[in-house]
């Protein structure tokens, strides 16, 4: 590693060229990277809600579907406006009940249910089918014409408008976050650090790795629009460690070699280099372990965090560096007296009173673990977005007057005979929060005169393999309600059609929670497992990372019980994902204390000595790492009007303050608790 340190100080120009060139082909990545905004797109293939999804795009160019609702407007009008949205590209077809019984029959002979289904007092709803998936880029961009040529005068409900409008707010907020996450960080770390330009450098060097990371997202196709949000802020809150331990290494080495900075730098690289490693495998282990999911938006998140703290590792130990020797002078310049105070009493007072802090973590912890078990959380998509936008207006506008929910689907095979198809619909019309199920036997079955039945009615609702029904919920997307009626309606398409199946919004997101829920016991299991064997290796210990672990996940269990406190409900993907992110981007503050107190207690000093020293030479490292931290992400999650992403945000800002104040008030008192058993259960602890 010395001719490592070598090589970097000797090509530090070169170095900052190559890694500015660099940034074209980055940037270019990063613009030719699509971004995927439908959640529920992630959801595992294999299941019958996404094999329906499959049938309705290759059978019926159906992919995505949304709820039109007009008001005051006469039915010729009506019919006018929807021949208009028919002619919209990747509009497939839009039913409304003229696709059911021609505009010139009386109504009075016309099904009840049929007519009343779509109107209610002055206004009419439509559903629109369109030839693109949920959160294809022919679907969003039909929504957007839809609303030009229409003039507003109806309001489009459906998650494919809230993907629409989601795509926009995020497009707009996202260049926000990342001025805030930078902003704020200078601010702490010039107040924290000695330096008010060495904060500059540590964002130029971690800027350029995020840059390459989000480039290099180009050969996996798409992201997430949570990924591309949270990327930046996350890779610059979880590597900011790392560029701190080098300065705090350099500077020492710099009065080691009388000033001699190239040396100096040189031996801080390869100080460091084994140390930023060793910390950035337990945070890339944290995100590998979002790789299990089901759920394949952790498997996306996983993957791009993993890459950015491994990009985060290299641009540490060779970026930073090369600025610091070239801007030398001007970080000497605008040096200043450190702001933070040295807390000398803090460490004396910990150790001495250590029973105390073991006391409040074993009276915190059963109401810790039991608020974090018990949060609510929804998933219902639209929660997450504000109730000014259409998509959100209109879906609350539905639900008042029409007592309306969702919209779905469900497919049976021709081979089903026309009469069960019939029973079938009059069962389902049956369940509770049901408000109509339609499909071609609601007027094939004689009581509308076949001069009045459409020629396209079979086209529409039928292909050569399956037919298409329709029913209309009046429960809320993620409800238990919704879950139920789904659970219910499902029973009764296999009793007629063992091939039968249940698409459509309300479904997805069933599934969804029954998935959700497997992923967060699986993501905890992973997570907790694979940082356990790090921290074993790294230590030779089986007792050591029981501690570590335990203080982590009990900062944890504070940090996700607060909500349900607090009464606050969460967005689904915050209980599966802060975890596993607080554990592996925090527990370099557990193990950078570890290191001084198996260093302390190898020269001979008492455990409650040894835990004091430890605490007072990290304690600086760790409040600083965690209020640059708290800063990246902090002001996203009070900015953004998107609750996801707010959520994610404020919940890792509180978690990294959580886990410092854990790992500096209980974890030396573990240390003297357990001493004897850290000794015994641990090679050569001592040597």
């Amino acid at each position: 590693m010395k001719k490592f340190g070598q090589y970097i100080v000797k090509a530090r120009h070169a170095i900052l060229i190559i890694g500015i060139l660099l940034l074209i082909p980055a940037a270019i990545g990063y613009f030719n990277t699509r971004v995927n905004y439908d959640l529920l797109y992630y959801l595992p293939d294999g299941i019958d809600t996404m094999e329906g999804q499959d049938i309705l795009m290759d059978e019926f160019h159906s992919g995505a579907f949304g709820i039109v609702m007009v008001d005051k407007m006469s039915d010729s009008d009506v019919s006018k406006l929807k021949a208009k949205m028919e002619n919209v590209n990747h509009v497939s077809k839009v039913l409304w009940y003229d696709t059911f019984a021609d505009l010139g029959m009386p109504k009075s002979m016309l099904p009840s249910e049929v007519y009343d289904a779509f109107n209610k007092n002055t206004s009419t709803i439509m559903l629109v089918i369109f030839d693109d998936t949920s959160s294809g880029d022919g679907t969003m961009k039909a929504i957007n014409e839809i609303r030009d040529v229409t003039k507003h005068q109806c309001m489009i409900s459906g998650i494919s408008a809230i993907v629409t409008d989601t795509k926009d707010l995020s497009e707009h907020e996202t260049p926000i976050y990342v001025c805030i996450a930078v902003a704020l960080s200078v601010i702490i770390l010039s107040l924290l650090m000695d330096s008010f330009m060495i904060p500059i450098f540590f964002l130029l060097s971690i800027g350029m790795a995020i840059v390459y990371n989000l480039g290099s997202n180009f050969v996996m196709g798409e992201i997430s629009y949570i990924t591309k949000a949270l990327a930046a802020v996350l890779q610059l809150g979880v590597t900011m460690d790392y560029s701190i331990f080098l300065w705090h290494s350099y500077e020492e080495h710099l009065e080691k070699t009388g000033g001699d900075n190239k040396k100096a730098m040189s031996n801080a690289i390869t100080a460091t280099i084994s140390s930023v490693v060793g910390s950035s495998i337990t945070t890339v282990a944290g995100f590998i372990a979002l790789c299990f999911m089901s759920f394949t938006l952790g498997l996306d998140l996983g993957i791009v965090m993993a890459k950015g703290v491994i990009l985060g590792v290299i641009s540490c130990v060779t970026i930073l560096p090369s600025f610091i020797l070239v801007f030398d002078k001007i970080i000497n310049k605008t040096k200043h007296r450190q702001i933070l105070p040295d807390f000398n009493k803090v460490p004396g007072f910990i150790s001495k009173h250590y029973k105390i802090f073991v006391a409040l973590f074993i009276l915190l912890l059963v109401p810790a673990i039991y608020g974090q078990s018990n949060a609510k959380v929804y998933y219902d998509l639209s929660l997450s977005l504000p109730d000014s936008l259409e998509s959100v207006a209109a879906q609350n506008k539905l639900s008042e007057d029409y007592d309306l929910g969702s919209a779905n689907i469900i497919l049976l095979s021709t081979k089903t005979p026309s009469k069960n198809v019939s029973a079938l619909l009059d069962e389902v019309k049956k369940v509770d929060g049901v408000q109509m199920a339609l499909g071609m036997e609601s007027v094939l079955d004689g009581s509308v005169p076949d001069a009045f039945i459409p020629e396209k009615l079979t086209k529409e609702l039928q292909s050569d393999d399956h037919e298409m029904l329709i029913f209309m919920s009046a429960y809320k997307t993620g409800s238990d309600a919704a879950n139920a009626q789904c659970n219910a309606v499902e029973k009764i398409i296999k009793k007629y059609d063992d091939t039968g199946m249940l698409v459509g919004e309300a479904a997805c997101t069933r599934d969804l929670i029954k998935i959700t829920n497997k992923d967060f016991a699986t993501v905890s299991f992973v997570s907790i497992f694979l940082i356990f064997i790090i921290v074993a290796l790294v230590f030779k210990s089986i007792t050591l990372p029981v501690i570590l672990v335990s203080v982590i996940e009990f900062a944890i269990f504070i940090n996700m019980g607060i909500p349900y406190y607090t009464g606050t409900v969460l967005p689904f993907i915050a209980s599966i994902v802060i975890g596993t992110i607080q554990l592996g981007a925090t527990v370099d503050y557990a193990i950078l204390m570890t290191n001084r107190y198996k260093l302390e207690r190898s020269c001979g000093k008492d455990r409650k000595v040894a835990a004091g020293d430890a605490l007072k030479a990290t304690m600086k490292s760790v409040i600083v790492s965690a209020c640059t931290f708290f800063g990246a992400t902090f002001g996203v999650g009070v900015y953004s009007s998107i609750d996801m992403i707010s959520s994610l945000c404020l919940l890792m800002a509180r978690g990294a303050i959580v886990s410092m104040i854990c790992v500096i008030c209980i974890l030396p008192a573990m240390f003297i608790i357990f001493d004897k058993l850290i000794v015994k259960g641990s090679y050569k602890f001592l040597n």
